[in-house]
């Protein structure tokens, strides 16, 4: 292996779970999350001399992952969910333990839309500011502070509606 690249595999073995984690939460499927992945590091390599020198190549990183997942929203073979069989019912989300909690808040996560769903996840979960969120995204401050407050709205509100759900169905079972 040439020597430039060396620096690539360190990068890389380094950060390989954190991106991987980063791409579930974009997407919510471990498959697709590797593939986006896949897709990403492939672009780094291909860009690696001139990414190594920057200040901040995580945020390049994590900026193709993000334009990977939403280049791969926008497919028409995405916009289509293919069941066994149609449930009677939609599936119950309560919890109170945390597994459960997680496994709501993915689900949650999942119902809003791919660029609500992008800013919690490069705020909250890759703990990036404002400003910083708004370069990765390619949009302004307002923008990634209107989304924030509406996606953290959609979810308080349907956590709430959840969780009074499942409270009326124990109480009158």
């Amino acid at each position: 292996m040439p020597a430039e690249n060396e620096g690539y595999r360190e990068y890389v073995g380094a950060r390989l779970e954190s991106l991987r984690r980063t791409a579930y939460l974009l997407c919510g499927d471990w498959h697709t999350a590797d593939d986006l992945v896949s897709t990403a590091l492939v672009k780094l390599l291909r860009h690696w001399r001139r990414v190594s020198v920057m200040d901040n190549p995580d945020a390049y990183v994590r900026r193709v992952l993000l334009r990977a997942w939403l280049d791969e929203r926008r497919r028409p073979w995405r916009r289509e969910a293919a069941w066994f069989e149609v449930p009677d019912q939609p599936a119950s989300v309560c919890g109170t333990e945390g597994a459960a909690d997680r496994l709501t808040i993915l689900a949650l996560l999942a119902e809003l839309p791919p660029r609500r769903r992008a800013v919690l996840v490069l705020r909250y979960f890759c703990d990036l500011s404002v400003e910083e969120t708004a370069r990765e995204m390619g949009c302004s401050v307002g923008t990634v502070k209107s989304q924030s407050a509406r996606a953290i709205g959609a979810l308080r509100e349907r956590l709430v509606g959840a969780s009074t759900r499942a409270e009326g169905t124990r109480t009158d079972g």
